[in-house]
């Protein structure tokens, strides 16, 4: 266990693993432990680098206060400094990918490539309004209504019918925590958090090598919306996979460390054909 001391507060990290650094970056319902299933082959050869955001895991609350995801960036920085690591390549989902995105702008040169799964340019009206209904729902302290509200949309219908006993177990797993006040409190927090989140202006800063990856049965991001970051970010690529919901590391867990690993490991990134 590692704590990182950020401006008074205790951030949660994690390291194992030796070799080319990645630091994976957590959607805003998960933590350092949702990563758990991908621990051993993602450190085999790497560094692999997990980090709780604030409000998020075993990381400190930011009780009655507001803030924006750049906290969740300088977070980073400061992480990368306590590491004494010049680069990083960074994997993010959703709001990790989010955050990756501005991180990479705002530091090109701290970045060797960088992987997004799940991710948006920015939040759009329709999914803020979604964000807003999430925090109404929380407020009733129902975890029941609110696994509902959150949960199967996450997935892909084929994917959600297909495993289903899992699924029920997994509502069963999460039902507790989602009728906890603290993480609902926090849960609100962080969506707030993204609901300003814009960086089509800042997307032609990013100069690390960059794999976007679309599921096109992403109702949270759209698939419209992840390819708007394939046109933006210079020296992007695009693989769309199919039957694919928001939850894309789950439903495809060898592809998502496959594209992980093989892009980030690749020895060159230009080749002469």
């Amino acid at each position: 266990m590692a704590i990182l001391d950020f401006k008074g507060r205790n951030i949660y990290y994690d390291v194992q693993g030796e070799g080319k650094p990645i630091l994976i970056l957590n959607g805003i319902m998960m933590s350092t432990k949702s990563w758990e299933p991908f621990v051993k082959t993602l450190s085999s050869n790497n560094q692999l680098i997990r980090l709780d955001f604030i409000d998020q895991g075993q990381s400190d609350r930011l009780d009655n206060s507001a803030y924006t995801q750049s906290i969740q960036v300088d977070i980073i920085e400061s992480l990368l400094k306590t590491l004494k690591l010049i680069k990083v390549s960074l994997v993010g989902i959703s709001y990790g990918g989010e955050v990756a995105i501005l991180f990479a702008a705002k530091f090109p040169n701290k970045v060797d490539r960088m992987v997004l799964f799940n991710t948006t340019p920015y939040t759009s009206p329709w999914l803020a309004e979604i964000g807003k209904q999430w925090n109404a729902i929380g407020k009733t302290r129902d975890g029941s209504t609110y696994y509902k509200a959150t949960i199967p949309v996450i997935y892909s219908p084929s994917y959600y019918e297909a495993r289903l006993d899992w699924m029920k177990k997994r509502e069963a797993y999460l039902l507790p925590i989602f009728s906890n006040p603290v993480f609902l409190d926090a849960m609100e927090r962080l969506t707030n958090s993204a609901e300003s989140f814009d960086a089509r202006n800042e997307l032609n800063q990013i100069t690390a090598p960059t794999l976007i990856v679309a599921a096109d049965e992403d109702y949270l991001t759209p698939i419209q919306n992840q390819k708007e970051l394939k046109k933006a970010i210079p020296n992007a690529e695009m693989v769309i996979l199919p039957g694919v919901g928001h939850a894309s590391m789950y439903e495809k867990p060898i592809l998502f460390v496959t594209l992980v690993l093989g892009f980030i490991n690749a020895l060159e990134t230009t080749f002469t054909i």
